[in-house]
């Protein structure tokens, strides 16, 4: 059963669409306003693997379609909360997004850079910055710093280290996928429980 080999196979395929700028912006602005999908990452990195010369200008493509889609978010939450809360409940974040809140008052803006640079689900922070009506500049200037540090940093790693280390990425894909997926288990348990 070679679930990541082939997944890896059909993500490279993507990144060599003609489109696939337009998908990972897509899937930037998706994943940070509103929809449950996999972080721009995943199209990301092998797009900078096919064009390691174009790694910092698909990094800023990645960040400012994902501010862009963090501000539909804010706005969402701003304007629409109280459409929004039974969904929030129906499928199961309801939870997640009331210790979002607590983070939001535990540590003010700083907690948007530290969702936009690490793998929690950074939609809820914008949803929760909305709904919060927190100060839309400093929510901002906080998405832009910690998505572009964290895109920029994925896209240099990879166009300076990837192209050496890709046949080992394609040989190890099945312990690296199951490895991620454990992480991002323990993940949600820390996030469940802490």
């Amino acid at each position: 059963m070679n679930i990541f080999s082939r997944l890896y196979d059909l993500v490279l395929g993507w990144a060599g669409h003609r489109h696939a700028t337009r998908y990972l912006a897509g899937l930037s602005f998706a994943e940070s306003a509103f929809a449950p999908l996999p972080p721009p990452d995943v199209m990301l990195i092998p797009m900078v693997l096919r064009q390691p010369s174009k790694a910092m200008q698909l990094a800023a493509w990645t960040t400012f379609f994902s501010v862009l889609g963090g501000l539909a978010g804010y706005l969402i939450g701003y304007f629409a909360y109280e459409l929004l809360e039974p969904l929030l409940h129906e499928f199961g974040y309801w939870e997640k997004y009331e210790k979002v809140v607590d983070w939001f008052k535990k540590w003010g803006f700083s907690i948007v850079f530290i969702a936009g640079f690490s793998p929690l689900p950074y939609k809820l922070f914008t949803i929760a910055a909305g709904s919060l009506k927190l100060t839309l500049i400093p929510f901002l200037l906080g998405s832009v710093v910690g998505r572009g540090a964290r895109f920029f940093l994925v896209a240099f790693l990879v166009s300076r280290f990837g192209p050496r280390v890709e046949p080992v990425i394609k040989k190890y894909v099945e312990w690296l996928g199951w490895g991620v997926v454990a992480l991002f288990v323990l993940a949600v348990i820390w996030f469940r429980g802490g």
